[in-house]
């Protein structure tokens, strides 16, 4: 989902924790714990499943997701981070969800 200016929900989540908490007094964050919280802060995808590394501006995604649609979303927001340049997404998905029930 997208704000009125375009930017996706997980962006304006993370703005505004970031306004609460200062997380730009925070520059010790590595590229990894950002693309962490973008997608923690995404009400529509549950992503604690998600393995995050970045090298040199590229993010590998790895882990399990629930539907298709966490593929995108996952890739959305890591996007949305400052600095990242590539997105290889190597996630698996598990129809199971987090209940362990088939869709």
């Amino acid at each position: 989902m997208a704000s009125a200016d375009g930017r996706s929900t997980a962006t304006v989540a993370l703005e505004a924790t970031c306004g609460l908490i200062g997380c730009t007094t925070a520059p010790h964050k590595t590229a990894a714990e950002w693309v962490e919280a973008a997608l923690l802060a995404d009400p529509n995808i549950y992503a604690r499943h998600t393995d995050i590394e970045v090298d040199r501006g590229m993010v590998h995604l790895g882990g399990f997701v629930w539907d298709n649609d966490d593929f995108r979303i996952a890739r959305r927001d890591a996007a949305s981070v400052a600095g990242v340049t590539e997105i290889v997404t190597d996630m698996e998905l598990d129809r199971g969800g987090i209940a362990g029930i088939g869709k």
